[in-house]
């Protein structure tokens, strides 16, 4: 019997897809996650969540499900409890299971319900794990921006990445298989990074960024963030600093994973392994004058993702970057894939084997997003406003917890995307088109314009024909309450 591979996931939280250089960004400084793609691993360049917020796309992620299946749309649903992920599954088949306390997808104060999903949990000391400045420091007249700088120190994820380098080593003293799994909070807000990271990034490299003004047809939540951040006087000079903190941070990212992958070589257990690093979702990063993400906003900078793969020794591997139309919920079923693991409920996502071994083969033909909220979802409404009150002004979440509290731009929405035209349906009807080949960065609604009537239509029923398939599933236990009943029932004669 071959024995079962190691599985390594990498997740930093929040990172656009375009943050590497392998992706085109002559600003970036990203050389080992480079190097892991030209060689090693399959990079994919259209790889998109299925949430652009953490928690429902983590959740979509390690189940294989969409938001919608069983209603996680918003922060403040975490898996419901006994409900199978990736990680439980694993452990049913041997693996041991190791992962940091951040996760974003299960109750880390619930330990009944984290024993049933990991055998080792790494908890950092806070005190420890996060820069000082993290929180503190948000330049005072814009304290919306989620923008610090510069501090002399960065601490956050240091101490999780060395307690998993610590496990990897561990692990070349036994033969069960380990599922590792480490949740990095850079490059999230706030926007804040070391001398040392901040060097590396050239400011006159970067792309020019999306200006709001120059937009037509985004939407209302754009908009209202826009109105409530208070970021239409925050000067140019600050959002190219935002900018170039946001990729010394990813640089940052790039060392964590160098970390990793050395301690996986000195273990002797790299060639073994199945390597993933993705995201969750991406970030603003000062495009649309606005920081952070939206829960329900779709543009390519927060729902495409970096997805590198690279499968353990022994498979065939077409090291590069693909093109091929990819979602999160098939990072779930390449896992189980490679584990020979069968899942043990009903999911939507496929394997990616084809495709990392010949990278020129197709994987879908349509990737979808979804988020927000009906406006009678009062649980959800209730979460944002933090209490009858609402949010403190000193949150620096102010802005975005108003704006997702307001009915109307927190609709609910969801895309769809075929890799030429991006189509968002929303319930109040302010739907949005863009055309990707004329309009990369999505600055010009089109939706109303008749030259893509055929294309919009193609779109919704696409659409419908993805809601009709996978808007349920089927539970697969046996329920014996009505051979129960049916036996208690007279005979007849």
């Amino acid at each position: 019997m071959r024995k079962k591979p190691n599985i390594i996931i990498i997740n930093p939280d929040e990172m656009r897809w375009n943050t590497m250089g392998h992706m085109g960004n002559r600003a970036a400084s990203t050389p080992r996650l480079d190097a892991f793609a030209e060689t090693e691993a399959v990079s994919f360049e259209n790889a998109y969540c299925q949430n652009p917020v953490c928690v429902p796309s983590r959740c979509s992620f390690f189940t294989g499900l969409y938001p919608h299946v069983n209603g996680y749309r918003t922060m403040h649903y975490l898996i419901h409890d006994g409900k199978d992920t990736m990680f439980a599954e694993l452990r049913r088949a041997g693996y041991k299971v190791w992962m940091n306390s951040r996760n974003d997808f299960i109750a880390a104060n619930e330990p009944g319900e984290m024993a049933t999903q990991f055998d080792e949990i790494y908890t950092y000391p806070r005190s420890a794990g996060i820069n000082a400045s993290r929180g503190h420091h948000v330049i005072p007249e814009f304290p919306y921006s989620h923008y610090i700088g510069v501090a002399d120190e960065i601490k956050t994820d240091i101490g999780d990445t060395l307690a998993a380098c610590e496990r990897i080593r561990r692990q070349k003293d036994t033969d069960e298989p380990l599922c590792l799994f480490i949740g990095w909070m850079n490059p999230h807000v706030p926007y804040v990074t070391d001398p040392q990271h901040y060097d590396r990034i050239d400011p006159e490299k970067m792309e020019e960024r999306v200006k709001l003004k120059d937009c037509s047809g985004k939407s209302a939540m754009i908009h209202k963030l826009h109105e409530l951040s208070g970021m239409e006087t925050f000067p140019e000079e600050l959002f190219t600093e935002m900018r170039r903190v946001y990729l010394a941070q990813c640089s940052y990212i790039d060392d964590l994973f160098g970390m990793l992958v050395d301690a996986l070589k000195e273990a002797g257990i790299y060639d073994d392994s199945l390597i993933v690093f993705m995201s969750d979702h991406g970030d603003f990063a000062g495009d649309f004058d606005l920081p952070e993400k939206a829960q329900n906003s779709f543009e390519d900078i927060l729902t495409k993702v970096p997805l590198l793969i690279k499968p353990p020794k022994g498979e065939t591997v077409d090291a590069g970057v693909t093109p091929a139309l990819t979602e999160l919920v098939d990072f779930y079923a390449t896992v189980m894939d490679y584990a020979g693991v069968e899942p043990g409920h009903d999911q939507f996502g496929r394997s990616l084997r084809p495709v990392i071994e010949d990278r020129t083969q197709e994987n879908r033909k349509y990737v979808f997003s979804e988020g927000g909220r009906r406006a009678c979802e009062k649980q959800a409404d209730e979460y944002h406003k933090y209490g009858e009150e609402g949010p403190k002004k000193t949150s620096d979440y102010w802005a975005k917890m108003n704006a997702e509290a307001d009915d109307d731009a927190h609709e609910k929405g969801t895309m769809i995307c075929d890799g030429t035209y991006k189509y968002v349906m929303r319930l109040s009807g302010k739907d949005e088109f863009y055309d990707l080949q004329k309009d990369p960065k999505e600055m010009i609604n089109r939706i109303g314009e008749e030259t893509y009537a055929a294309d919009i239509l193609r779109l919704k029923m696409e659409m419908l024909h993805w809601y009709q398939e996978t808007c349920d599933t089927v539970q697969r236990e046996f329920d014996s309450r009505f051979l129960s009943e049916e036996s208690l029932r007279p005979k007849q004669n």
